[in-house]
């Protein structure tokens, strides 16, 4: 029997129908099951001796442990509005004071917006679960923009003050690439 088994199934928690569980199985693992996010992919390792019905239990038991630990890192309006404030401290010099901060669920194709004519700031629900400085890069990608209306050489030097700009630009692109590809029936999930 090969050292790892990989299974893959919709994720019956996932937030997104396209999202899936890949189940691991490994021979050297004795006793413990960890989980992890990859993508829109949730990867469970568990122990090769464990039954079906087993792995279906820890898988939704990691499943829960999983989402409880990502409503406590989601941020509110309030909290991101905070974050807002501390980044344009950190990165803009206290600059760009917007005057909103809120999650959207009517941008599924941009990642962010603003009206600096009003100084609001919208994002999409969309980044909600990513990493911290993937959030963050697109709070400072607005904030430039209520000094810098487009995306000219002034606006690109501002962002030059994230250090993690082209970091988050990358894992941007590769989630849009990702959403692209095919379903194509007996492979895992695209995550």
């Amino acid at each position: 029997m090969p050292a790892e088994h990989q299974r893959s199934r919709p994720d019956p928690a996932g937030p997104k129908p396209t999202s899936a569980v890949e189940v691991r199985r490994s021979a050297r693992r004795r006793r413990t099951v960890s989980a992890y996010r990859d993508g829109d992919r949730t990867v469970v390792l568990i122990p090769a001796r464990m039954s079906e019905a087993e792995e279906q239990r820890w898988v939704e038991v990691m499943l829960d442990k999983l989402q409880a630990q990502e409503r406590k890192r989601m941020l509110g309006d309030a909290e991101l509005a905070v974050r807002a404030g501390q980044l344009a401290d950190q990165f803009l010099g206290g600059r760009a004071r917007p005057s909103s901060v809120r999650w959207v669920t009517n941008q599924n194709t941009r990642w962010g917006s603003c009206t600096p004519a009003e100084g609001s700031i919208r994002l999409s629900h969309r980044l909600q679960g990513m990493p911290e400085y993937v959030v963050d890069y697109v709070l400072v990608h607005e904030l430039a923009h209520l000094l810098v209306p487009g995306h000219g050489p002034r606006f690109w030097k501002l962002l030059e003050a994230y250090p993690k700009t082209e970091r988050a630009r990358g894992y941007l692109e590769g989630v849009v690439a990702t959403e692209s590809l095919p379903y194509i029936p007996g492979q895992p999930d695209k995550g």
